[in-house]
């Protein structure tokens, strides 16, 4: 049996160029629309290789929302949903981090619109190694879904034939690379 590591102690910062934060929600029941941010900060503090002490921030910028399809944006940035005029970050700030088989569990605070509530998501470390600029990085994959509703995202279309214009709940996924800071 393995047991989930972590890479070394200290602290890491998020590489936005070469890590995602992205999102899958239904629309008009019969597909999924996928859509990212773009604009993005965040740290992970390793305290130790078996996650105590482990800890996660991230910020994201609400208005970096992108769907490919900038009608859809823009209503996405208004008040029926992120409302970025008021709120323009989401935030997510660990509570906790324990081992799940291969993997971890990471607890923590998603706060989104405003509204912060607990939410727990499935972390997996994909590894670390040296990069060209003498550098070390690491890699990690995580998922966790929401019900927008918990978030005060209720603007919502219900059509004829049953079912509503958006889907309650949301995907979320998150590739992240991280650098180790020196000294």
């Amino acid at each position: 049996m393995t047991v989930a590591t972590l890479p070394q102690a200290g602290t890491w910062n998020i590489d936005p160029a070469h890590s995602s934060v992205e999102f899958v929600a239904r629309h008009l029941v019969v597909s999924k629309v996928k859509g990212r941010f773009s604009a993005f900060a965040g740290t992970i503090n390793v305290g130790s290789a078996d996650s105590s002490g482990a800890k996660v921030e991230a910020t994201i910028q609400a208005a970096s929302v992108d769907t490919h399809d900038e009608q859809r944006d823009t209503h996405l940035r208004s008040a029926d949903f992120f409302d970025v005029e008021n709120h323009p970050t989401i935030t997510f700030v660990s509570t906790a981090v324990r081992p799940d088989g291969d993997d971890f569990e990471v607890e923590g605070d998603l706060t989104i619109r405003g509204v912060t509530r607990s939410v727990a998501m499935r972390l997996e470390y994909n590894g670390t190694s040296a990069d060209p600029w003498g550098g070390t990085r690491a890699g990690f994959s995580a998922a966790t879904e929401v019900n927008r509703r918990d978030f005060g995202l209720s603007f919502d279309v219900k059509l004829d034939t049953g079912g509503a214009l958006v889907g309650e709940k949301i995907k979320i996924n998150l590739e992240v690379e991280a650098v180790l800071q020196q000294g």
